[in-house]
């Protein structure tokens, strides 16, 4: 649904039926990524169709690898293990993932690439990346500390031990963890300090390279150490995603409906999924939610918090600002939009003030999205139980969730496009 804006109309009756999420995109790039450098021929299903996994794909395809969609949900990717310089630069919209892995894999390429994005993709943070490819003598640039990035490559590292601050993004250990398999001899990346993004996206990249073959070792909680065993071709089942997830399981608590999404909150590996447990609390959810672990989340937690019967802090939050738009300043000003002094920010932190009374209310707000599907599809939470809230731009959901208005409207939620 590519129309410029979306009014939620709220639900009379709790949401009730089954609802299958898409498949992960945290696991979905990785997967394609290791597959296009393992030789050999690899069978993805349960695969995200999407707009951050198709800029993969369609890189992967730039650089010489054949990938190949059979149906909405595999990728069978055929690659010679190596990736080929691009004829022109690598185009991957607002895509972090595939943007920071890339820009890690192709430094072990034979000449010049260039990975680049879209305006929003051209303010995230990359330098911390580029330090660390330079540190192991890797010809690489990226003036504005942000993409494009310029790899001038050599087919190898010059040093095999590196040190890299990820107090940004867990994405870029995850980069090099991919890239190090890759690499001539046997591998160390170290942390800088005790900081760190979502670990347990760490441990999503740890079990992908594991099926593609790879044998790393985590002699500490910073250390980790990669043999020089390049990847092997694998068939590769991916779960669904589980910050889709959140989505369905707000609207169920926020309506007391029953939602089926198949795959019950225990058997997912994601990060997010640890939102469950604060979910199925509502409305009593904690006064201070650590966001720090389950970070995309985080925007669905803060909508339902307007509904909680107690006031939320929510902490552990910071990089929240270097996704794919502001997401703590997005989420202070939509809700404050809805009502003014919904929210505030302190430092870092973000305060929801809570109010059961807005359910049931007539309060017309056009929510700004900032071109960033977290922020459309959960303040369409907002609309089940507040009439008047318009979700501008409604259509950037392409990027992780192209069916979400459609499965809303499964569900019996009535959307009026304008």
């Amino acid at each position: 649904m590519s129309t410029d804006q979306l009014t939620i109309h709220p639900t009379a009756q709790p949401l009730k039926g089954k609802v299958s999420p898409p498949g992960s995109k945290s696991i979905t790039n990785r997967a394609l990524l290791l597959a296009g450098l393992a030789k050999g021929t690899s069978r993805l299903t349960g695969a995200l169709k999407s707009d951050d996994t198709r800029y993969m794909a369609e890189a992967l395809r730039a650089m010489g690898v054949t990938v190949n969609e059979p149906d909405p949900t595999t990728f069978v990717v055929t690659s010679s293990g190596q990736l080929k310089p691009p004829a022109h630069p690598l185009f991957l919209g607002n895509a972090g993932t595939a943007t920071r892995f890339l820009t890690a894999a192709v430094a072990l390429g034979h000449g010049r690439y260039v990975v680049d994005g879209d305006q929003h993709m051209r303010k995230r943070p990359i330098q911390p990346l580029v330090e660390a490819l330079r540190s192991l003598g890797v010809s690489v640039e990226a003036p504005s500390g942000c993409p494009p990035v310029t790899i001038e490559a050599t087919g190898r590292f010059e040093t095999n031990r590196v040190v890299i601050d990820a107090g940004l993004s867990s994405q870029y250990v995850s980069a090099l963890l991919m890239a190090a398999a890759c690499a001539a001899e046997p591998f160390e990346i170290e942390l800088a300090g005790a900081d760190i993004g979502a670990r347990g996206y760490i441990d999503l990249t740890l079990a992908a390279m594991r099926a593609f073959g790879a044998n790393v070792e985590q002699p500490s909680a910073s250390v980790w150490r990669i043999q020089p065993t390049g990847y092997t071709a694998t068939d590769f089942h991916i779960e669904p995603d589980a910050s889709a997830a959140t989505y369905l399981w707000g609207a169920e608590v926020l309506t007391g409906g029953a939602i089926d999404i198949g795959t019950p909150a225990t058997a997912f590996t994601q990060p997010d999924a640890k939102a469950y447990d604060v979910i199925s609390a509502f409305p009593h959810m904690p006064a201070v939610i650590d966001g720090s672990q389950m970070q995309d989340a985080i925007p669905t937690i803060a909508v339902l918090a307007a509904f909680n019967e107690t006031p939320v802090r929510f902490v552990g939050i910071a990089n929240l600002r270097v996704k794919e738009c502001d997401r703590i300043r997005a989420l202070s000003t939509g809700l404050n939009t809805i009502r003014d002094g919904l929210a505030r920010e302190e430092g870092d932190d973000l305060l929801v003030a809570s109010d059961p009374g807005l359910a049931g209310q007539t309060l017309p707000a056009r929510i700004d999205s900032f071109a960033d599907h977290r922020i459309a599809m959960s303040f369409a939470l907002a609309g089940l139980k507040i009439d008047g809230i318009t979700i501008l731009d409604p259509g950037c959901v392409a990027k992780t969730y192209p069916d979400y208005w459609d499965a809303m409207a499964s569900l019996g939620v009535t959307l009026e496009r304008g």
